[in-house]
Protein backbone atom coordinates (compact mmCIF):
# COMPACT_ATOMS: atom_id res chain seq x y z
CA UNK A 1 0.00 0.00 0.00
CA UNK A 2 1.48 3.89 -0.78
CA UNK A 3 -0.56 4.89 1.91
CA UNK A 4 2.60 3.86 3.76
CA UNK A 5 4.92 6.14 1.69
CA UNK A 6 2.23 9.37 2.27
CA UNK A 7 2.47 9.05 5.97
CA UNK A 8 6.12 8.72 6.48
CA UNK A 9 7.21 12.33 5.66
CA UNK A 10 4.18 13.66 7.42
CA UNK A 11 5.08 11.88 10.69
CA UNK A 12 8.45 12.97 10.39
CA UNK A 13 7.59 16.70 9.91
CA UNK A 14 5.42 16.57 12.71
CA UNK A 15 7.18 14.85 14.99
CA UNK A 16 10.03 17.96 14.66
CA UNK A 17 7.24 19.93 15.23
CA UNK A 18 5.53 19.94 19.15
CA UNK A 19 2.50 20.20 20.88
CA UNK A 20 0.56 23.77 21.80
CA UNK A 21 -1.95 24.80 23.96
CA UNK A 22 -3.64 27.87 25.71
CA UNK A 23 -1.64 28.74 28.79
CA UNK A 24 -2.69 31.17 31.39
CA UNK A 25 -1.78 34.78 31.89
CA UNK A 26 0.96 34.29 34.27
CA UNK A 27 4.28 34.66 33.06
CA UNK A 28 5.89 30.47 33.36
CA UNK A 29 10.29 32.23 32.59
CA UNK A 30 10.91 30.01 29.63
CA UNK A 31 11.20 33.12 27.97
CA UNK A 32 14.71 33.25 29.64
CA UNK A 33 15.92 29.99 29.09
CA UNK A 34 18.34 28.14 26.84
CA UNK A 35 16.72 26.81 24.16
CA UNK A 36 17.72 23.22 25.56
CA UNK A 37 15.86 24.45 28.48
CA UNK A 38 12.81 25.88 27.10
CA UNK A 39 12.47 22.49 24.76
CA UNK A 40 12.56 20.28 28.29
CA UNK A 41 10.43 22.45 30.03
CA UNK A 42 8.13 21.97 27.41
CA UNK A 43 8.82 17.96 27.43
CA UNK A 44 7.75 18.43 30.71
CA UNK A 45 5.12 20.19 30.66
CA UNK A 46 2.88 17.75 27.64
CA UNK A 47 3.49 15.12 30.03
CA UNK A 48 -0.05 15.56 31.37
CA UNK A 49 -1.58 16.26 28.32
CA UNK A 50 -4.59 14.40 27.50
CA UNK A 51 -6.17 15.60 24.06
CA UNK A 52 -4.55 17.79 21.46
CA UNK A 53 -5.58 19.35 17.61
CA UNK A 54 -2.95 19.32 15.11
CA UNK A 55 -3.74 20.89 11.70
CA UNK A 56 -1.68 22.25 8.78
CA UNK A 57 0.16 21.64 5.65
CA UNK A 58 3.58 20.54 4.85
CA UNK A 59 5.19 19.59 1.82
CA UNK A 60 6.44 16.32 1.16
CA UNK A 61 8.52 15.77 -2.42
CA UNK A 62 6.68 18.84 -3.44
CA UNK A 63 3.60 17.46 -2.44
CA UNK A 64 1.15 19.33 -0.31
CA UNK A 65 -0.05 17.00 2.38
CA UNK A 66 -2.84 18.43 4.89
CA UNK A 67 -3.32 16.98 8.55
CA UNK A 68 -6.43 17.94 10.71
CA UNK A 69 -6.43 15.33 13.57
CA UNK A 70 -7.88 15.25 16.87
CA UNK A 71 -5.60 12.94 19.50
CA UNK A 72 -6.75 11.41 22.61
CA UNK A 73 -4.01 10.34 25.38
CA UNK A 74 -3.95 6.16 25.86
CA UNK A 75 -6.93 6.16 23.14
CA UNK A 76 -5.95 7.14 19.49
CA UNK A 77 -7.28 9.18 17.57
CA UNK A 78 -9.96 10.58 14.73
CA UNK A 79 -10.20 12.99 12.10
CA UNK A 80 -8.47 13.51 8.45
CA UNK A 81 -5.80 13.67 5.73
CA UNK A 82 -5.05 15.08 2.33
CA UNK A 83 -2.46 14.40 -0.28
CA UNK A 84 -2.53 15.05 -3.76
CA UNK A 85 -6.22 16.87 -3.78
CA UNK A 86 -7.37 12.91 -2.01
CA UNK A 87 -8.48 13.18 1.53
CA UNK A 88 -9.39 10.25 3.79
CA UNK A 89 -10.69 9.66 7.18
CA UNK A 90 -9.04 8.23 9.65
CA UNK A 91 -9.96 6.90 13.09
CA UNK A 92 -7.41 5.09 15.59
CA UNK A 93 -8.63 2.91 18.47
CA UNK A 94 -6.46 1.43 20.51
CA UNK A 95 -4.01 -0.88 18.43
CA UNK A 96 -6.83 -0.60 15.24
CA UNK A 97 -6.55 1.91 12.23
CA UNK A 98 -9.66 2.72 10.88
CA UNK A 99 -9.57 4.42 7.23
CA UNK A 100 -11.88 5.83 4.62
CA UNK A 101 -11.43 7.16 1.60
CA UNK A 102 -13.67 7.61 -1.64
CA UNK A 103 -13.66 5.68 -4.96
CA UNK A 104 -10.59 8.04 -6.29
CA UNK A 105 -8.43 7.85 -3.07
CA UNK A 106 -8.63 3.94 -3.14
CA UNK A 107 -8.24 3.28 -6.75
CA UNK A 108 -4.50 5.64 -6.12
CA UNK A 109 -3.26 4.29 -3.08
CA UNK A 110 -5.18 0.58 -3.28
CA UNK A 111 -6.27 -1.00 -6.62
CA UNK A 112 -9.47 -1.48 -8.26
CA UNK A 113 -10.63 -4.49 -6.52
CA UNK A 114 -10.09 -2.26 -3.12
CA UNK A 115 -11.76 0.29 -4.19
CA UNK A 116 -15.24 -1.76 -5.00
CA UNK A 117 -15.28 -3.12 -1.92
CA UNK A 118 -14.83 -0.48 0.75
CA UNK A 119 -17.49 2.12 -1.72
CA UNK A 120 -18.57 3.83 1.63
CA UNK A 121 -16.86 0.95 3.65
CA UNK A 122 -14.30 1.88 6.38
CA UNK A 123 -11.03 -0.40 6.32
CA UNK A 124 -10.03 -2.11 9.48
CA UNK A 125 -6.21 -2.69 10.20
CA UNK A 126 -3.87 -3.03 12.68
CA UNK A 127 -1.57 -0.37 13.29
CA UNK A 128 1.62 -2.25 12.60
CA UNK A 129 3.84 -2.95 9.12
CA UNK A 130 2.49 -0.43 6.11
CA UNK A 131 -0.08 1.19 8.17
CA UNK A 132 2.69 1.81 11.30
CA UNK A 133 3.24 5.12 10.18
CA UNK A 134 -0.24 6.03 10.78
CA UNK A 135 -0.16 4.26 14.08
CA UNK A 136 2.77 6.61 15.52
CA UNK A 137 1.17 9.49 13.79
CA UNK A 138 -1.84 8.98 16.38
CA UNK A 139 -0.45 8.00 19.59
CA UNK A 140 0.22 10.36 21.47
CA UNK A 141 2.97 9.42 23.78
CA UNK A 142 4.79 7.97 20.62
CA UNK A 143 5.01 11.29 18.97
CA UNK A 144 5.96 12.98 21.83
CA UNK A 145 8.91 11.09 22.10
CA UNK A 146 9.96 11.74 18.84
CA UNK A 147 9.14 15.87 19.36
CA UNK A 148 11.99 16.10 21.55
CA UNK A 149 14.70 14.05 20.40
CA UNK A 150 14.80 14.82 16.63
CA UNK A 151 16.62 17.87 16.67
CA UNK A 152 19.30 19.74 15.41
CA UNK A 153 21.41 22.92 16.16
CA UNK A 154 18.81 25.29 18.33
CA UNK A 155 19.00 28.91 18.74
CA UNK A 156 16.76 30.97 20.50
CA UNK A 157 14.76 33.43 18.51
CA UNK A 158 12.48 36.36 19.74
CA UNK A 159 9.44 36.85 22.07
CA UNK A 160 6.18 37.74 20.17
CA UNK A 161 2.35 36.41 19.70
CA UNK A 162 1.02 33.63 17.34
CA UNK A 163 -2.36 33.15 17.31
CA UNK A 164 -2.90 35.60 20.19
CA UNK A 165 -1.08 33.69 22.33
CA UNK A 166 2.23 35.18 23.88
CA UNK A 167 5.22 32.73 22.76
CA UNK A 168 9.51 32.26 22.30
CA UNK A 169 10.59 30.86 19.57
CA UNK A 170 13.52 28.46 19.47
CA UNK A 171 14.89 27.92 15.65
CA UNK A 172 16.68 24.68 14.59
CA UNK A 173 19.17 25.97 12.47
CA UNK A 174 20.23 22.96 11.06
CA UNK A 175 16.52 21.49 9.92
CA UNK A 176 15.15 25.23 8.86
CA UNK A 177 12.36 24.74 11.25
CA UNK A 178 10.80 27.63 13.97
CA UNK A 179 8.94 26.01 17.26
CA UNK A 180 7.21 28.49 18.88
CA UNK A 181 6.64 27.77 22.78
CA UNK A 182 3.72 29.68 25.63
CA UNK A 183 5.43 31.89 27.77
CA UNK A 184 2.50 32.18 29.65
CA UNK A 185 0.69 29.34 31.73
CA UNK A 186 1.82 26.30 30.52
CA UNK A 187 5.04 26.52 28.53
CA UNK A 188 3.54 23.96 25.52
CA UNK A 189 4.49 24.89 22.24
CA UNK A 190 1.81 25.99 19.77
CA UNK A 191 3.28 26.38 16.32
CA UNK A 192 6.33 25.02 13.86
CA UNK A 193 7.15 26.60 10.66
CA UNK A 194 9.13 25.12 8.46
CA UNK A 195 11.37 25.67 5.39
CA UNK A 196 12.92 23.73 2.39
CA UNK A 197 11.99 20.45 1.51
CA UNK A 198 9.24 20.02 3.74
CA UNK A 199 7.92 23.72 3.94
CA UNK A 200 5.08 24.08 5.59
CA UNK A 201 3.08 25.17 9.20
CA UNK A 202 1.99 22.32 11.96
CA UNK A 203 -0.39 24.31 14.72
CA UNK A 204 -1.58 22.56 17.94
CA UNK A 205 -4.82 23.89 20.33
CA UNK A 206 -7.63 22.32 21.78
CA UNK A 207 -5.44 20.63 24.29
CA UNK A 208 -7.39 19.03 26.68
CA UNK A 209 -10.91 19.79 24.96
CA UNK A 210 -13.38 16.61 25.16
CA UNK A 211 -12.99 14.46 21.77
CA UNK A 212 -15.79 11.82 21.42
CA UNK A 213 -13.72 8.76 20.05
CA UNK A 214 -14.96 5.52 18.98
CA UNK A 215 -14.77 2.98 16.11
CA UNK A 216 -16.51 2.82 12.89
CA UNK A 217 -19.08 -0.17 12.59
CA UNK A 218 -19.01 -2.94 9.95
CA UNK A 219 -15.40 -1.78 9.21
CA UNK A 220 -13.82 -4.66 6.61
CA UNK A 221 -10.54 -6.09 7.92
CA UNK A 222 -7.45 -5.35 5.58
CA UNK A 223 -6.69 -8.97 5.62
CA UNK A 224 -9.40 -9.80 3.83
CA UNK A 225 -7.07 -7.98 0.67
CA UNK A 226 -3.91 -9.42 2.17
CA UNK A 227 -2.43 -6.00 3.61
Amino acid sequence: MKIKHLTLSLSAVVAAAALAACGGSSDNGVSSKSPTGILNAASHAIQGVQSVHISGSILSSGTPITIDLHLVSGKGATGSLTSRGLSFKLVSVGQYVYINGGPSFWQTFGNPTVAQALAGKWLKTTATGNFASLGRLTNVRELFSQVFSKYGTLAKGQTTTVNGQQVVAVRDTTKGGTLFVATTGQPYPIEIRKVGAQAGQVVFDQYNQPVSLSAPANAIDASKFGL
